[in-house]
């Protein structure tokens, strides 16, 4: 049973290759993301890993050259015909070695693209950043929380009903349900007890307000562990449901009914010397230091400009809308959940900075990646936001310094003339992603929705 299992933590390739010895495996699981966050992988012989530890090896470069409906991009260059999709370099990543408790203590390693490939890698985008932070004296700590939707369906059956008439897990409202957790206790155990073998363990997870919908708050860890969690919760959340015959949903918004999926990013700095919170300042008013007025000043700043790294699909600009937690500007309260960003005063290690805006279907390596450099350049640039938000931000006059972008084309146009995302995320990762996000737009209009059939088919 999962909850009688062992927390490993790898160090380095010796205890990776120490894991696959003791444990005689024949066979191990590694996997990369892609664009969109997707776990791209395989199963690797016992000796072919071992091997690639040390030298690496190949992946077709096609997992950074099509959808996640495996359509081929016909916009980007770093791959395509014209390159004859060859083999990306991969390097295995030891330190992130778990074990799959459902599949008998197989292993299973997440990995990155390399030399080249690594300007568009969106892990080793969240390193690079991470790198610039470690230049500025500072080591970041996140934890990333999601709510989804869970089904009893099957992938046969949603689309044999054509993603229409879903049955969600349990009907209602019921909102942080004692009822519903122990009714479902047995889902519930074995997502808790996975989490904290395979490291990504939960601090909390209840019902909230909606049909078959929860929320899971994934630990604090330093920034890049905390993102590499938020990928493993989000794949095998759904392997999880999937087993039991469930689907759970990060989509942004599922339904016209329901409030959206959000994906929110907590995040706090260190002093990188002596590792003292540097959000909190007992003197200040809320406990607030000038690093983190000037983080949060930055993250307001930008989010018009990089919204694309966090609300990537044609389906996020549907959850941001008034009245339906979540934000709609690029606003910033004190503990105030109508806002893009809340600060969340406390104590000192508790003090930090939470990015609302992002959404559960966002890459979390990239969503990170777009919240980090924002706050950090920043504080690089001493930007001081505007005027905290007190009650409702949805009754705001609009300000169009802050207003966000409300398509992806338009965020997507935002990010490729943004020359401070250039300089923060690099030309090459700037210029592939926005492809991406253009190449999404225009795949969603190519489609006629049902609304449209029933506005026009016959009265116009």
């Amino acid at each position: 049973m999962a909850d009688r299992q062992p927390i490993m933590r790898l160090q380095d390739a010796e205890d990776a290759r120490r894991l696959i010895d003791e444990g005689g495996h024949a066979h191990v699981k590694v996997g990369v993301t892609d664009v969109d966050g997707i776990l791209r992988g395989k199963y690797l012989a016992r000796e072919k890993f071992l091997s690639a530890l040390d030298k690496g090896f190949g992946f077709c470069d096609v997992i950074v050259g099509w959808d996640s409906n495996d359509q081929l991009y016909d916009n980007v260059t770093y791959t395509g015909w014209h390159t004859a999709y060859p083999d990306a370099p991969i390097r295995i990543l030891p330190e992130t070695g778990r074990i799959m408790p459902f599949e008998n203590g197989t292993p299973f390693f997440l990995c990155e693209l390399a030399k080249e490939a690594e300007a568009i890698c969106p892990r080793g985008l969240l390193r690079r950043i991470l790198r610039k932070a470690e230049e500025m004296g500072f080591s970041a700590s996140a934890a990333l929380e999601y709510e989804f939707f869970l089904f009893d369906e099957t992938p046969e059956s949603v689309r044999e009903k054509g993603y229409r008439n879903l049955k969600p897990m349990t009907p209602g409202y019921f909102g942080y349900s004692v009822l519903r957790s122990s009714v479902h206790a047995e889902f519930y155990r074995e997502l808790l007890d996975t989490c904290r073998v395979m490291d990504m363990a939960l601090e909390g997870l209840h019902t909230e307000t909606g049909p078959g919908v929860l929320e899971a708050a994934i630990g604090v860890d330093d920034a890049l562990r905390a993102a590499d969690k938020a990928v493993l919760f989000k794949t095998f959340t759904k392997v999880l449901a999937q087993r039991r015959g469930l689907m759970a949903t990060f989509m942004a918004k599922w339904s016209n009914t329901w409030p959206g999926q959000s994906g929110h990013i907590h995040l706090s700095l260190q002093d990188l010397g002596s590792g003292r919170p540097v959000f909190h300042d007992a003197g200040a008013e809320h406990g607030i230091s000038e690093a983190m007025r000037h983080f949060i000043g930055g993250q307001q700043r930008l989010m018009p400009s990089i919204l694309a790294m966090v609300a990537s699909t044609v389906n996020s600009y549907s959850r941001l809308i008034p009245g339906f937690w979540a934000p709609t500007s690029a606003t910033w309260g004190i503990e105030n959940r109508t806002t893009a960003l809340r600060a969340i005063p406390g104590s000192p290690s508790a003090q930090r900075v939470e990015y609302r805006i992002a959404a559960a279907d966002a890459n979390p390596y990239i969503a990170l990646a777009a919240a980090l450099a924002s706050g950090l350049w920043g504080i690089e640039n001493k930007v001081e936001p505007d005027t905290p938000v007190r009650g409702n931000a949805y009754e705001l006059p609009a300000n169009p310094e802050f207003d966000l972008p409300r398509t992806l084309w338009e965020a997507a146009q935002r990010l490729k003339s943004s020359e401070v995302a250039r300089a923060l995320f690099g030309d090459a990762f700037v210029e592939h992603f926005a492809a991406t996000r253009e190449w999404e737009e225009r795949e969603f209009r190519k489609h006629i929705t049902d609304w449209e059939l029933a506005r026009y088919f016959e009265i116009i």
